[in-house]
């Protein structure tokens, strides 16, 4: 998994879930690369994307695995 991978893990695991937008404002990154890393996530398992609200958030079973200690 690359750096970009883990910046967009460690936001969303401390945050509430978030758009795409939202995210690469908060990582001051071009949201076409966001997107190339959240879909990456997401194939996966490791984050949701809720069709609904068109946000993304960090799957609660991947973080209790390998995010808290």
């Amino acid at each position: 998994m690359g750096k970009l991978e883990n910046e967009i893990l460690n936001l969303l695991s401390k945050s509430e879930p978030l758009t795409l937008i939202e995210i690469a404002e908060r990582l001051n990154k071009k949201p076409k690369i966001i997107f190339r890393s959240l879909r990456k996530l997401f194939e996966e398992g490791k984050i949701i994307w809720d069709a609904k609200t068109r946000r993304y958030t960090i799957d609660k079973d991947y973080e209790q695995q390998h995010l808290k200690s």
